[in-house]
């Protein structure tokens, strides 16, 4: 599924071009998140019925915690999407992350669009947050999702030279921005759903910062990973992304 953001640099990529089927085709290849055309990237595997909690853009002071609290209370692991920038400004909850049992990926130094970063700036951007995040944690991060989902065949060398797997996703809603947990939480039941008949496990993004608005309200991101929690521990099996590379 894409996101309605990376919906939003599908078009103006596409309007701005002056080859539309060619500015089109390479707006796919970069941003939709099923396309493996400039590389692979892990998705999920036909495993119905796991399913991985991550979150994107944090680590966030005010959301992280009680995101953690929520998953400890449930016996739940997930998988954090770290931004370096706001790692490097966090570096206790990033280690309360780590030993929680949480899986902590690369999800760049300060979220640019690498679609369209030269490679100079790809590589200092990754490489300066697995730095950054082995120097806290003790351990380098094994997976890196894109910003937006962005990448170019450049964008995804360059990850796997630094010992990182890429990642995308199959199930994701406009969380950000959306006021209500009860319409995040059953948008994703949705798709959760569609998955499960199709034999595919569910690789699901929510937020728990921000990386333009570091105040933003993620409370509604948080209620909606309670109840796909309480909706699908009896039947499901949450993972990190570990269980699948």
């Amino acid at each position: 599924m894409i996101s309605p953001l990376a919906m939003e640099l599908y078009a103006g990529l596409g309007a701005t071009a002056s080859l539309g089927l060619a500015a089109g085709g390479f707006a796919y290849a970069a941003l939709w998140p099923a396309s493996q055309f400039f590389g692979s990237s892990l998705i999920a595997p036909p495993h119905p019925g796991e399913l991985a909690l991550t979150f994107d853009d944090g680590p966030n002071p005010l959301w992280t915690p009680r995101l953690l609290e929520l998953l400890s209370r449930r016996s739940v692991r997930a998988t954090f999407f770290l931004v370096g920038s706001y790692a490097q400004s966090q570096p206790d909850l990033v280690r309360q992350i780590a030993a929680a049992g949480h899986s902590i990926g690369n999800h760049s130094w300060s979220h640019r669009n690498l679609a369209l970063a030269p490679s100079s700036t790809i590589e200092a951007q990754l490489s300066r947050t697995s730095q950054t995040l082995a120097e806290i944690t003790g351990e380098p991060p094994r997976f890196f999702r894109p910003p937006f989902g962005a990448r170019r065949p450049a964008t995804l060398r360059i990850a796997r030279r630094l010992g990182l797997t890429p990642v995308l996703w199959n199930a994701m809603t406009s969380d950000w921005k959306n006021p209500s947990a009860d319409a995040i939480s059953l948008k994703l039941q949705e798709i959760i759903d569609g998955l499960y008949r199709q034999g595919q496990a569910a690789n699901i993004v929510l937020h728990d910062g921000s990386h333009s608005a570091p105040a933003a309200d993620r409370a509604p991101s948080i209620a909606a990973a309670a109840q796909l929690i309480a909706r699908y521990q009896p039947t499901h099996q949450f993972v990190t992304l570990d269980a699948w590379a």
